[in-house]
C-alpha cells in the first residue's frame, strides 16, 4: 500500500518552487526554448528507461544524461550564477530584511532614483540618447571594465553631460552601483530576442541584453523619439512616463 503524507507534500511543493524559480530565471534570460527543450528530454529519458525499460535507448539516453549534466553547468553558468546570488539575496530574504534593514537605509538605497529621472526627463526632451545601468546584488565588474572610470556621485547634469552628444562617452552606458556613478562609456550585451519590435535600436537591445544576463536595471531614452525605456528581469518596457520611471525604479529595490 502507497502511503502518501506530509514528507511528501513537502517535497512536492519543494520541487514545484525549485522549477519555478529555474523556469522564471530561463524565462528572463531568454533562454526558455532551451530549458523546455531539456525538460521534455528529461521527461522522455524517464519515460523509456524508467517506465517502459528500454534497454538500449534508455542506455544511451543514460550516457547523454551523464556528460549533459557537465555540458548544461557550461551552458547555463551565467543563469546558475543569477540563481544562486538571488537565492542568496538579501532582497530573497524578505522576512529578514524587514527586521534587520533600517528605513534610512531603505531611502540611502534610493538616493540615486530622482537624479536619474531627472536626467531622463531632460534628456528626453532634447531627444538625446542614453542608456543607463543601475547594479542590484549581481556585479557588473566586467562591464564597468569596458568604460572608462568615473567613480562620481549620482548628479543628474553629469549624467545628461555624459550623453551629450559631442562627448567621447555618449555612445557607451553609464553603471551606477552603490550610489556612485561607476565607469561610462560601457560596452554591454545584445538581445537577440526576436521578439523585440524591429523598430528599437541598439541601446534598446542592449538594455534588454544587460537585464537578461544579470539582475541589473537599465533605463533607456531613444535618440529617435524621445521615449523612455525600461528593462529589467528580462523584461522591457516602453514609453514610459517621468512618473511611472520613478515608481518603476522605486519598486525594483
Amino acid at each position: 500500500m502507497i502511503s502518501f503524507g506530509i514528507k511528501d507534500i513537502i517535497d512536492i511543493l519543494l520541487v514545484g518552487t525549485l522549477l519555478y524559480y529555474i523556469y522564471r530565471t530561463m524565462k528572463e534570460s531568454g533562454a526558455l526554448n532551451i530549458f523546455v527543450g531539456v525538460l521534455a528530454f528529461l521527461i522522455v529519458w524517464v519515460i523509456v528507461d524508467k517506465v517502459f525499460d528500454m534497454m538500449l535507448i534508455g542506455s544511451i539516453m543514460d550516457r547523454i544524461i551523464e556528460s549533459g549534466i557537465f555540458i548544461l553547468i557550461i551552458l547555463f553558468q551565467d543563469q546558475i550564477k543569477r540563481f544562486l546570488i538571488e537565492l542568496g539575496s538579501q532582497r530573497g530574504w524578505k522576512i529578514w530584511n524587514k527586521l534587520f534593514r533600517s528605513d534610512k537605509s531603505d531611502k540611502q538605497r534610493r538616493a540615486w532614483v530622482m537624479p536619474v529621472v531627472y536626467a531622463c526627463m531632460s534628456l528626453s526632451k532634447s531627444k538625446t540618447g542614453a542608456l543607463i545601468v543601475i547594479k542590484r546584488e549581481m556585479p557588473l565588474d566586467d562591464y564597468a571594465l569596458s568604460g572608462d572610470v568615473i567613480n562620481a556621485n549620482v548628479n543628474n547634469r553629469l549624467i545628461e553631460n555624459i550623453f551629450f552628444k559631442n562627448s567621447p562617452l555618449h555612445d557607451g552606458a553609464i553603471i551606477i552601483a552603490d550610489d556612485k556613478i561607476v565607469a561610462a562609456g560601457c560596452i554591454l550585451p545584445v538581445s537577440h530576442d526576436t521578439h523585440l519590435p524591429r523598430y528599437l535600436g541598439l541601446r534598446h537591445r542592449s538594455a534588454l541584453g544587460i537585464a537578461q544576463a544579470t539582475d541589473a536595471i537599465a533605463v533607456v531614452v531613444s535618440e529617435e523619439t524621445g521615449n523612455i525605456s525600461y528593462a529589467h528581469r528580462g523584461e522591457l518596457h516602453l514609453k514610459l512616463s517621468s512618473t511611472d520611471l520613478e515608481k518603476a525604479l522605486n519598486q525594483a529595490q
